[in-house]
């Protein structure tokens, strides 16, 4: 591992570690970065950016150890009622995101340079605008909002769609994935807990799917990256993630989260422009 793998392994695993957690599409981040720093076709940086969510996953294991633990008892018959719902809504997520994700990753995979990928995000932005309003509004009114387990199976579904489609690039998974369960309701802290825990299959996946069903982009992605700058870009990943986890959570739960769900609206527009005007859009 020489100082320009180190170095290259910083930046990567820097920018996963960020967007993979604010409405911003880690993936298209990747994407722009490795394409720049690595000169990395748009079909390898794609899938290097669904590789690197290994660090995010396993930030997302450690900071949430205790409900992953809790849904593998409820897998043996061991769970409390929490443990069971958790497990539910997982399975429900997670087999609705590879119904909707999978197909749409193979569609793209090989041509993915004509997707679009600034208009997505601003749509996205505004939605997480209104989302705040929403928030803001039911806080002067004092109105209750849903607790996580008020959520219904058609939710969920909607949920595991929603999280499906951020296979495509420009689709922020956190973004989209905490824009949905707002707008059903879900109070600001459990709508970030869950998509993040739900993350954690998800990205499992993301990472084999390249692996299994388009081998030829990942070998090519092996060819052109060291294995020292993927090392490091997912251990910076992972230590950036259990950070910004953690902010975020403790934000969610503040007074202040309808603040926090306007700048994350913010950003995702201002990326969106971006992409735009920089030609990635």
């Amino acid at each position: 591992m020489n100082l320009t793998d180190i170095i290259n392994g910083l930046a990567l695993g820097i920018v996963q570690g960020i967007s993979e957690w604010l409405p911003i599409s880690s993936k298209t981040q990747i994407m722009i970065t490795s394409i720049y720093i690595l000169h990395l076709t748009f079909n390898q940086a794609y899938a290097l950016g669904l590789f690197l969510e290994i660090g995010t996953v396993l930030a997302a294991i450690v900071y949430f150890r205790r409900e992953v633990f809790g849904i593998l008892k409820a897998l043996v018959l061991r769970g409390s009622a929490y443990d069971y719902m958790m497990l539910k809504y997982v399975v429900i997520i997670t087999v609705l995101t590879g119904l909707v994700g999978v197909p749409l990753y193979l569609t793209v995979a090989d041509s993915i340079k004509g997707v679009g990928i600034g208009l997505p995000m601003i749509v996205l932005g505004l939605i997480l605008i209104g989302d705040a309003v929403l928030i803001h509004i039911s806080r002067l009114r004092y109105a209750p909002r849903k607790k996580l387990s008020e959520l219904r199976t058609w939710e969920l579904v909607l949920i595991g769609v929603v999280q499906g489609i951020a296979a495509l690039p420009g689709i922020s998974r956190s973004g989209v994935t905490v824009s949905a369960m707002l707008l059903l309701g879900l109070n600001p802290e459990d709508s970030f807990r869950l998509s993040f825990i739900s993350l954690i299959p998800a990205a499992i996946g993301a990472s084999i799917v390249p692996v299994l069903f388009t081998k030829h982009l990942f070998h090519s992605l092996v060819t052109n990256v060291s294995a020292g700058t993927m090392f490091t870009s997912v251990v910076v990943a992972m230590l950036i993630s259990l950070v910004l986890i953690d902010v975020l959570l403790r934000f969610a739960r503040s007074k202040h989260i309808a603040l926090l769900t306007t700048t994350l609206g913010i950003l995702a527009v201002v990326s969106g422009i971006l992409s735009l005007i920089t030609g990635f859009g």
